[in-house]
């Protein structure tokens, strides 16, 4: 209660301050202001200057007040913009004993514009000595103090304009994201991909084995879903005659919320016509050692307490095979018999049908999963598990599909795509039967996708990767939460 009232106060003593400001006819929520300079590049063009220098040519910059020190007639206080943070002084006898007494009703928080001249001081710090300010935005509430007002995640999620303000560390990962998602679509038009955009809300989900959102579509009288992945649009376009296409889309999972999941998300789907899951490897690892590259300038990161190397070539295993070296067990061998023993033993949760594939992927999520640090490719996953993928030519029990992990997290998900309409038909069909028995996630029947595909579509590689996942990694960040600017939460009570 006594920190409510006291912000409650202070904004009472604030609004005062406006009407002070406008009494003045100062007007405390101001409009354009020209800069001659960003921060960043004031610090770099003056940085040899001698102690005690200064330059006579008049430089202005704009940002928020984040400190302020007054000492008599003299003020001192550090002004930062997004590239970076300025000292600043003000003396009565330089701005005028009007204009100072105004500059002492501003507080930190509050948005200013200053001209002035350039100086070093004594301790070596490039300043500017201000010659007239404007008040561009009046803080009406106190920022939190950065070492205790605002370590509370939740609060930062909540109010990430505050997280932003404070914590510069945080600023950085989203400069960095964006870099990461600039250096991708570089990549990829380097490259001769057309980026492209889908439908966000579809009449049938697919594309992943996911729950979705549901909307609805008042002029047109229909429910619509909020789509859990581009990818059979995506490939639509392939049927139409595009053969290297990717999109960075905004997907929806109604699914649970942990430090690798939220329900809105980032990902990166490219589909390449007349490759397969061969080909997509290669794009995986030039593109992920491209962005390296270009954002961090290495191929060794180190995430959380783990050094991981991108230098090629990466490991591959097949799943089957990761999984014998990890339980002993010969899946490839076991029968519908021993599904109930090996289900019991190791603890599996298998919702809906049980099959060789489910088992495969629950002994392997347990078993293998975290002990995957350095880029690994885990090939050739059970049909079961792929209904989208093509089956092996020597092994159709499995499909010529891959998963990327790092740090024990899957990163990337790739396979030679399933071109016949008659074998996708028979995949949905089982795929509907799970839905049925109450797997929620399993896809729908999507008749117009089968018909696209029987106007005859290329053979192709097409590959997704998570892009929050990604901005983790190369930020070293352990939640999902710290890489998307505005996370899903739980209702505040």
């Amino acid at each position: 209660m006594e920190k409510k009232e006291g912000m409650a106060e202070i904004i009472s003593n604030r609004l005062k301050e406006v009407e002070e400001f406008r009494a003045e006819n100062i007007d405390p929520f101001g409009h354009r202001f020209p800069r001659t300079h960003q921060i960043n590049t004031l610090l770099e063009e003056y940085k040899d200057l001698s102690i005690g220098e200064s330059r006579p040519e008049e430089i202005s910059i704009a940002g928020r007040l984040m400190a302020l020190r007054r000492h008599g007639k003299a003020i001192f206080g550090n002004l930062e913009d997004m590239s970076a943070r300025i000292q600043i002084y003000v003396q009565a006898n330089k701005i005028g004993e009007r204009s100072f007494y105004h500059f002492s009703k501003i507080d930190i928080g509050d948005i200013l514009g200053v001209s002035g001249i350039i100086f070093k001081t004594r301790t070596g710090e490039i300043t500017i000595l201000v010659k007239k300010f404007t008040l561009l935005c009046k803080s009406i509430r106190s920022l939190p103090e950065k070492w205790h007002g605002l370590k509370d995640t939740e609060i930062r999620y909540r109010k990430r304009y505050l997280d932003l303000m404070v914590n510069s560390e945080v600023k950085d990962i989203f400069i960095k994201r964006s870099k990461i998602l600039q250096s991708i679509r570089d990549f990829l038009n380097k490259q001769g991909y057309l980026e492209v955009e889908t439908p966000i809300m579809q009449p049938i989900p697919g594309g992943a084995t996911a729950r979705p959102f549901i909307t609805h579509h008042n002029a047109l009288h229909r429910d619509f879903y909020l789509r859990i992945a581009p990818e059979l649009y995506l490939k639509r376009l392939l049927v139409g005659g595009f053969e290297k296409v990717y999109e960075l889309s905004r997907n929806f999972r109604n699914e649970g919320i942990s430090t690798r999941h939220n329900p809105e998300f980032t990902m990166l789907e490219l589909y390449e016509a007349y490759g397969d899951y061969h080909t997509v490897m290669e794009i995986t690892e030039e593109l992920f050692i491209y962005v390296l590259q270009e954002v961090l300038g290495g191929l060794e990161i180190e995430y959380q307490g783990q050094k991981i190397n991108f230098s090629r070539p990466w490991k591959k295993i097949g799943m089957y095979e990761a999984i014998e070296k990890s339980t002993c067990i010969q899946i490839s061998k076991i029968t519908t018999e021993d599904f109930p023993i090996i289900i019991k033993k190791h603890n599996l949760k298998i919702n809906g049908i049980v099959n060789k594939g489910e088992i495969a992927n629950e002994l392997f999520e347990k078993y293998v999963e975290p002990t995957l640090i350095q880029p690994t490719f885990v090939i050739d996953i059970p049909t079961e598990l792929s209904p989208l993928s093509k089956q092996k030519k020597d092994n159709p029990e499995l499909t010529e599909r891959f998963e990327l992990f790092i740090a024990s997290m899957e990163f990337a998900n790739a396979f030679t795509e399933l071109n016949d309409p008659e074998e996708q038909r028979r995949r949905f069909e089982k795929q509907v039967a799970r839905k049925e028995a109450g797997d929620m996630e399993s896809h729908f029947m999507d008749e117009d996708y089968l018909e696209a595909l029987e106007y005859g579509m290329p053979p192709a590689g097409g590959l997704g990767i998570g892009i929050d996942r990604l901005v983790m990694l190369l930020t070293n960040s352990s939640s999902i939460k710290e890489v998307i600017l505005f996370p899903q939460l739980k209702l505040k009570e």
